[in-house]
Parts: structure tokens; sequence; C-alpha cells
């Protein structure tokens, strides 16, 4: 049965699932509309911020007196810094646009401009956190704590490259699950709060999990590359990261455009498919 407004429209004080539905996919036409230059920066801007939270999450796990959920769920904390900046200043992140699949299941925004849309923004990010690692490194940021926060970068990368690829896309499909629910969740937001509490839950879940998000690790992995090249002992080599960025690549469409984009367009936008017409 078509699920539809009125069906939904038992919720109190927010957006209905419905209503963010039709959002996302007026969202996603915006954003494969916007010109190439300003999605390049606002891609960037966007690995920056992302490593911006992943910084702020080594600091937390250099500290080698903390239990480890205390660790994980403080780092997971800190992480958030990242997808709120994004949610709540603007920014393209390609995780998060993987619910513009929405667009194009609606008719509204063509396949090609979508797939055209996810490549800039990738590029993009890429060169946000390739620019902030530098900036990190350049920075001293791995000499806090004695030292401890670069092992801890160190340590992070080395975990990452280790895992089979397939384990890496298994929790690269749980983690873009955790970040799309919580873009789709932050859609509904009418205030910076609301902003920042759709984002909290989601990521501290993702990053406590240890699932693997293909934009964070574009941080952690060149950073762990850079620091090396500095002198600092570990393992991490181009392959490795290749290795990394593959599966959690992979892993984060599958989670973000099938388990949520493609699902909830299912349950709620597609009775309204055709109703109006292509927009790009």
């Amino acid at each position: 049965m078509k699920v539809t407004e009125k069906a939904s429209s038992s919720y109190s004080g927010a957006m209905t699932p419905a209503s963010i539905e039709l959002k996302a996919e007026r969202v996603a036409v915006t954003k494969a509309r916007t010109d190439l230059v300003s999605a390049l920066v606002l891609s960037v801007m966007a690995g920056v911020f992302i490593s911006m939270g992943a910084t702020f999450m080594l600091v937390v796990k250099s500290d080698s007196t903390l239990p480890f959920a205390a660790t994980q769920l403080l780092g997971g904390f800190s992480f958030t810094l990242g997808l709120f900046l994004i949610l709540g200043a603007g920014a393209e992140l390609f995780t998060g646009n993987c619910l513009m699949v929405m667009g194009s299941l609606s008719g509204r925004l063509s396949w090609g401009r979508l797939i055209a849309s996810w490549a800039v923004v990738y590029v993009g990010n890429l060169l946000g956190c390739l620019l902030a690692a530098a900036l990190v490194l350049a920075a001293g940021a791995g000499s806090a704590n004695s030292g401890a926060v670069a092992e801890a970068a160190i340590a992070v990368a080395e975990g990452k490259v280790a895992l089979g690829w397939g384990t890496i896309f298994a929790r690269g499909v749980l983690c873009n699950l955790l970040v799309c629910l919580a873009v789709w969740v932050g859609h509904s937001a009418t205030t910076v709060s609301d902003k920042f509490f759709s984002a909290l839950l989601p990521v501290m879940g993702f990053m406590a999990s240890g699932y693997e998000h293909c934009v964070a690790n574009m941080f952690f992995l060149p950073y762990a590359l850079m620091l090396q090249a500095t002198g600092v002992a570990g393992s991490v080599d181009v392959a490795g990261m290749l290795h990394n960025l593959s599966a959690a690549t992979l892993g984060n469409m599958v989670g973000g455009v099938a388990l949520v984009g493609c699902a909830y367009w299912f349950v709620y936008g597609r009775g309204r498919a055709g109703e109006e017409r292509h927009d790009g």
C-alpha cells in the first residue's frame, strides 16, 4: 500500500519521514545543479571538516589511561565535530550524498548527473583531507601528549590497512547506514542544536563500533604516511591505503544508497514517481 503524507502524520513537532523523503529528492536536484567550482570548494571544505573531527578523535585515543569503552565513546563524540560542521555550516560529503539516489529514483535527476556529482564530491573530499593532513602535520599536532597523538594516528591507520577487504566492505556498509541516517534525520532539523543531535548518536555509534568511513580514511591513512615520512615508525603504505579505500568506498555506497536511499524511497517516494517532471 502506498504510504502517504497523511498516513504518516502521527509525528508531533518533527518533519514526517514522508516529508523528509520529498525534501531529500529536492535537495538532490539542488546539489546536482551546483556549479562545478562551488561543488568542488564545498567538497574540499567537507574533507577538511571530517579531518578536524578525526584529529580531535586522535587526541582522545592518545590517552592510554582511558578504558577501551571510554576511549571509543569519547573518540566517537569528538569525531562528531566533522559531520556537525557539514550539516550546520554547509559542505558536500560523498557518504552523505549517497542519499541523492532518491532524486534519480524519482525521475527528477538523471543518473549521469548523479554519478558526475558523486565523482566531483569524492575528489573534493580527498583533496580536502590531503590538505588537512598536510596542515595537521605542519602544525605538529602529532607531537602532543609527548608524541602519543602521532603514535595513535599510526596505530589507527595500521589497524585499518590490516583488515581483510571483505571485513572493510562490511564495516563500510554499516558505517554509511548510520551516517546517512544522521543526514536523513538532519533534513528535518530546524535549529543548529537539532543538527548537532541528529549527528551525535549515529556518528558516535559508527566510530565506537570501529566501522569504516572512506572520507575519514582519506585523512587517517595519508596522515600516517606523512608521519612515517618524518621518521615516525609505522607500516602503512600506498597499497594498503588503496586496499582500504576501495573496500570502504564501495561498502559506504551500498550502505547509503541501498539501505537508506533506496529503502526510504521505496516506502515513501515510489508512489510519487513521475508526478513531477525530470529536473536534470
